[in-house]
């Protein structure tokens, strides 16, 4: 059954090359890795730019109060890597390109691939572990500037893959029968998501998330590791508690969903396509489509045209056309989502599309506004009104977001 699941996830992400999630190996390459990612393209290797770790003092644990959350927004939006986000001419650009569009909301790392944390944070866990790479200088300050545009800021929060906690926090990790860390096939660690310990550092950035401004968090690697090594971790029973993995992240989001939430947040959680349809390839990586929905405000389902295998949906090659694909695969999320019992205003779909070229495969085509466009417009045709563009080198055809008739 794990060689079916494993084939069932590399038909779905051929290469996995397309995002921060599906990232290549190692942490910023530009070469693809297998189904290892969740689904994005990690940044150009050479984009980091030379910053220093923010000395933190006083940290001060961080309250829980009760908010009223503003009225929501129907999200179109952009991911921006913490790279550019924090390159002020760059940025400006780009708020200046949206300008025009559709477009109204950014995703920011906020806590990478790497498990840093993108700018100063003075907040108890990230102070002890000494996690922020301050790559954005002023954070409070740009999100003022997002807000001033109209731009509804959302922070991007990668979950359990983080190499960084892990090999500072062992103990919260997920180990081989030796007792060493786990390490996936590109050598990153992962914690441990039957940890509560993991669960309380999660939401402890996600408050520090609104106290700097942010008005959603978007939980990314909320899953477990696909990777074929994980057949070697040895999990400790009393970590597990009978739980399977679906039951583990969904009690986790349950959790962070509840205490954000009173934070005055929206929560969101990016998960993977092929686990609409996938009894099998949902209980490998612990995502159950309609749960998760269930404990959200938004669902974000990556299902970029480049990451279904030859004859998925009935497409030769999914890749070459991406409104059938997109269409074919919100469908599918609609037919899982009857009758689920989601509260009224839970589970709103808002999927991940694909703006970028997928050279890497033998049958692909070049993306640009056309594609883009298709792609959007398979979204409304499908009955839904949100959506998101990924591109990890930032480079969006913005000429695709322009408004079209009955948009």
């Amino acid at each position: 059954m794990k060689k079916r699941i494993a084939l069932a996830l590399a038909l779905l992400l051929p290469v996995l090359g397309a995002c921060a999630r599906y990232e290549p190996a190692g942490a910023f390459e530009e070469a693809v890795t297998e189904a290892e990612t969740t689904g994005h393209q990690a940044a150009p290797e050479g984009s980091l730019p030379q910053t220093e770790t923010a000395e933190l003092v006083n940290p001060e644990p961080i309250s829980i109060s009760t908010i009223s959350r503003p009225e929501p927004v129907k999200v179109k939006g952009i991911y921006i890597s913490a790279y550019v986000a924090g390159t002020g001419e760059r940025m400006d650009e780009i708020l200046d390109q949206m300008e025009g569009t559709q477009l109204n909301a950014v995703v920011i790392d906020l806590k990478d691939d790497e498990g840093r944390i993108t700018c100063q944070m003075d907040s108890p866990t990230v102070n002890e572990i000494g996690a922020s790479r301050v790559l954005i200088q002023d954070m409070p300050g740009l999100l003022r500037k997002l807000k001033e545009r109209g731009i509804y800021p959302i922070a991007r929060v990668v979950a359990f893959r983080d190499p960084y906690l892990a090999e500072q926090k062992p103990e919260w990790s997920l180990h081989l029968a030796d007792g060493s860390l786990y390490r996936d096939s590109s050598g990153l660690a992962w914690v441990n998501p039957y940890r509560k310990e993991v669960w309380d550092y999660l939401v402890e950035v996600g408050k520090a998330a609104y106290q700097m401004g942010f008005a959603e968090v978007q939980f990314d690697y909320i899953r477990f590791s696909v990777d074929e090594t994980i057949e070697n971790v040895v999990f400790d029973p009393e970590d597990v508690k009978g739980r399977s993995k679906t039951d583990a992240i969904g009690e986790f989001m349950d959790y962070a969903y509840d205490e954000l939430t009173r934070e005055g947040l929206y929560v969101s959680a990016d998960v993977f396509g092929t686990i609409i349809r996938s009894g099998e390839d949902a209980q490998a990586v612990g995502q159950d489509y309609g749960e998760m929905a269930a404990s959200l405000d938004y669902i974000c389902p990556m299902i970029y045209p480049s990451h279904y295998g030859a004859g998925s949906f009935g497409i030769d090659h999914p890749d070459t056309q991406p409104y059938d694909t997109i269409y074919q695969a919100l469908l599918g999320s609609r037919e899982a989502l009857e009758g689920a019992g989601i509260e009224e205003g839970r589970g709103i779909v808002r999927p991940w599309l694909q703006d970028f070229t997928a050279s890497y495969l033998d049958h692909y085509i070049d993306y640009g506004d056309e594609q883009v466009q298709a792609q959007i417009q398979a979204v409304y045709d499908a009955g839904y009104e949100e959506w998101l563009l990924w591109d990890a080198g930032v480079s969006y055809h913005f000429g695709g977001t322009v408004p079209q008739d009955g948009a």
